[in-house]
Formats: C-alpha cells, sequence, structure tokens
C-alpha cells in the first residue's frame, strides 16, 4: 500500500515519534511511502504538490489553515483536501491534525483538525470522515500509527468510537493502567513531580480520569510512561486539549469540580468518605521512606 505524508502546521513530533517504532524496517517493507518528511520517499515534495499521486493512505500530521503554509509551492490545506479525495483512507496523527491541538489556541477561526475543530466545529476533511481514523496524543505512540496502518493493509475493520479514535487504542482511560490506582482509591497524595509514591490526580492536577489513551498499557519504549515517570497525564488525546489550568486539580470545597469520566458524585463522595477515615500504614511507611 502506497502511503502520503503531509504537514499542516505542526512542530513535526508525531513525524519524528514515528521514527522510534519497533518494527520500523517491518512497516518499511510492508508500505510504499511516496513521501515522509523525514524518511526517505519515492517522490519529492514539488512532486507531491504537483497532486499527480495516487495514496492508498494519507497521513495528515498538524493543523490545517487555508492559507499560509505552503509546501511545495503549494497551500498544505489545498494538497490535504486534494490527496483526501484520492486516498481510501486518512490517518490523522497526534492531536493537532485530530482536533486542532496547541496552534489551535493561537487562532480558532482559522485552524483546525482536519475533522473536528475542537469540540465545536468541523474541520475542512469533515466530509471524508467516512474514512478518517485519528489517533490524538501530543506526540502519539509510534506503536499506536504502527497498529493502525497494519490493520488497514489487511483490510480488518478499525472500531472507532465517536472521535473516530479506535477503541483497541483509546477504548479505555490513562487511569486504568496506572501503576498509582492504589493511592488514587486511598487518597494519599503525591507532593510534586518525580516522586516514586503517590497519586497524582489531586495535588498535581493529573487529566488521567478523563483521558482516553492506552499510554499504561503500552508503554513508551516499551518501559515507561508520563506517570510511572511521576508526571501528571496532561490529557493530550482529548479534543479540548490543552486543557486551562493544568498541573492543578479544581476542588469545590474539597471535591473536584470534575469527577473521573462515569463516576456519580454519590458514589464518589462515599467512596471518598471511607478511604478518608482510614490510613493504610503501607502505604504511609512507603511516601516517607521515599522522602
Amino acid at each position: 500500500m502506497k502511503v502520503l505524508w503531509i504537514q499542516g502546521v505542526t512542530c513535526n513530533g508525531n513525524g519524528h515519534s514515528f521514527l522510534n517504532a519497533s518494527d520500523l524496517p517491518q512497516l518499511l517493507e510492508l508500505f510504499d511511502f511516496l513521501y515522509h518528511p523525514v524518511l526517505p520517499g519515492r517522490h519529492t515534495l514539488a512532486e507531491v504538490a504537483g497532486g499527480g499521486l495516487t495514496p492508498d493512505i494519507l497521513v495528515v500530521e498538524g493543523a490545517l489553515r487555508e492559507e499560509g503554509v505552503p509546501r511545495g509551492g503549494r497551500e498544505a490545506f489545498d494538497l490535504a483536501v486534494h490527496y483526501a479525495q484520492k486516498a481510501r483512507h486518512i490517518v490523522c496523527v497526534g492531536n493537532c491534525a485530530s482536533f486542532g491541538g496547541l496552534f489551535r489556541q493561537r487562532d480558532r477561526k482559522a485552524l483546525s483538525g482536519a475533522v473536528f475543530a475542537g469540540e465545536e466545529g468541523e474541520g475542512p476533511l469533515a466530509r471524508f470522515r467516512d474514512k478518517v481514523v485519528n489517533l490524538p496524543g501530543c506526540p502519539i505512540h509510534p506503536q499506536w500509527l504502527s497498529y493502525t496502518l497494519r490493520m488497514l493493509h489487511a483490510g480488518r475493520p478499525l472500531k472507532l468510537d465517536r472521535w473516530l479514535r479506535p477503541l483497541e487504542l483509546y477504548g479505555y482511560t490513562v487511569h486504568e493502567g496506572c501503576l498509582r490506582n492504589e493511592y488514587f482509591e486511598w487518597k494519599v497524595d503525591a507532593e510534586g513531580f518525580g516522586r516514586k509514591e503517590g497519586c497524582l490526580f489531586y495535588e498535581q492536577g493529573c487529566q488521567g480520569p478523563y483521558t482516553h489513551g492506552s499510554c499504561n498499557k503500552i508503554l513508551w519504549n516499551g518501559v515507561s510512561s508520563k506517570t510511572r515517570a511521576g508526571m501528571p497525564c496532561i490529557g493530550c488525546t482529548e479534543p479540548d486539549f490543552p486543557a486551562s489550568g493544568l498541573f492543578r486539580t479544581h476542588t469545590l470545597m474539597s471535591i473536584p469540580a470534575r469527577l473521573p469520566l462515569e463516576v456519580p458524585k454519590r458514589a464518589y463522595l462515599t467512596l471518598t468518605g471511607v478511604a478518608k477515615a482510614f490510613k493504610i500504614p503501607r502505604l504511609a511507611r512507603r511516601k516517607f521512606e521515599e522522602k
């Protein structure tokens, strides 16, 4: 299958992340990359701008804007629309291509994702949504793209959520695979970044309970993740990324203003009250020993 990779307004993070795919050599054998901004490709950017290529898979990286983003002498916006009509599949890599991301914060009227403009609007490729798979992240895990490409190559259907994210990769929250869940349950807080012990939700604003992604199940380099390293999740797979007021959980009378996804308020308050009534010596001891 022929893959064409087009960039809009981007930091190149997803293109570089893809270089870390553990099966990259096999993917380069399996797919014919017509053009990639970093990897060797069959065609130059000027040839891509000519519009004569016929990709099976169009990969879009970065937010889209109608003017001001030239690629090979032609607007990236025009190239994305042109090749979206030709491609059988469209894969949007990163939060910017999926929803507009960080760059959309600069100009919410002009910049958007391919299909979605954040949570409130449509992007320029919305009419091609039946072809689209969104892989939001900042950046994406390279194996997310590897998995998606292989599924498309095999002709196997991907089950998608309402934001066009594969359920296999985004069907659960980052919180579900977090090794700090016991601290969350017993309300033992981490007092800063980089701590081995404690929950990062209350004091450090971890977005894991609100964020769909497999970061804690498909580990980076097969080793780690943000929360394993003591860094709170920043919610980079969601359409409202980046959220305001990161790194602190807003509370109303010590209750989070936003409860974890699908957790009723009554259930949360009941369990929290029970947890706070007890002190688990083992967890408290770990926190003391870390200091």
